[in-house]
């Protein structure tokens, strides 16, 4: 996959000519892959958000530095920008399945536009896709259907408030969906919880903190082969706090413990905890804690 040419799409129009679908709006479409015609390898990116529901095996999907084993009944979200491939081994697949394709125009201006961000599924890794019950299999199919029947629809000025809504309806559904997932897989995120806990320790007792600098989520994401949106979702469903906030608290866990050794000066202890300046130690600390690392000095 590594040298292949990317295939670019743009526009909603430029992609339905290429899956053999008929545009019904110039901005959002419902991709019915029965009518495509059969697919080999590619690799491809979309000017416009993406949501694949697979029905059948087309070969390891690729996203970011990810691979994933296609299974049927998956969803995958991919966001304007994201390169994605399928590997088949040269094989040519009639692909099957359905996929909401819409372009960010369309919700310019919208509450969906505005909340866009807080569907953070649009940046989990490939390996992260939400597999889907029967139950919630057909739920998403009638999603689809409706917003395909508005599209049918003569466009008037109800046209675009309601082809959105539909969409919101769909990705909040989406919303529920993962913490399904997230509570269905929770022998496994313990797993994951686990190890970030043991990560934290040890990047913190190293030298690591001094050399690379101040903890950040990203760093443990990657260790734990995880997207930075998934692991933080999932910290956050876990343990009720923030993957950062909990990276916090151990480090004020561990200052504490460094501010009641005599021979070292705060200044010191925050240049070792990876801070660049002291100043900003001594906020954190006195918002976790409630009054500065001199006076917790002082009184302990």
């Amino acid at each position: 996959m590594e040298d292949q040419e990317v295939e670019i799409y743009n526009s909603v129009s430029e992609y339905n000519k290429m899956a053999k679908q008929e545009t019904l709006h110039p901005l959002v479409s419902v991709i019915d892959f029965s009518k495509s015609d059969p697919v080999c390898q590619h690799k491809r990116t979309f000017g416009f958000y993406t949501v694949f529901l697979k029905d059948v095996m087309c070969g390891d999907m690729f996203y970011g530095k990810n691979s994933y084993d296609y299974q049927e009944g998956t969803l995958v979200f991919i966001a304007p920008g994201q390169t994605y491939g399928i590997y088949n081994k040269g094989k040519w697949i009639q692909p099957a399945g359905y996929a909401l394709i819409f372009h960010p125009d369309l919700i310019k201006g919208t509450n969906l536009g505005k909340n866009i961000k807080d569907y953070s599924f649009f940046s989990y890794d490939v390996h992260e896709a939400l597999h889907l019950s029967e139950k919630e299999r057909e739920i998403i199919l009638e999603c689809f259907k409706n917003i395909k029947l508005e599209l049918e629809q003569s466009i008037d000025k109800h046209s675009k408030s309601l082809i959105v809504n539909n969409i919101e309806l769909f990705l909040n559904y989406c919303m529920r969906f993962y913490d399904r997932q997230f509570i269905t897989r929770d022998h496994v995120n313990q797993g994951v919880i686990g190890k970030f806990e043991n990560l934290v320790d040890d990047y913190l007792k190293s030298d690591n903190p001094k050399n690379i600098g101040f903890p950040m989520v990203n760093y443990f994401a990657e260790k734990l082969n995880l997207s930075a949106n998934y692991f933080g979702d999932l910290i956050k469903k876990e343990l009720g706090v923030s993957a950062q906030e909990f990276i916090h608290n151990k480090l004020i866990d561990v200052a504490k413990e460094q501010i009641l050794d005599p021979a070292k000066s705060i200044s010191e202890i925050s240049y070792d905890l990876g801070f660049k300046y002291p100043q900003h130690f001594t906020r954190l600390f006195k918002t976790k804690v409630g009054i500065s690392p001199s006076e917790y000095k002082t009184l302990n």
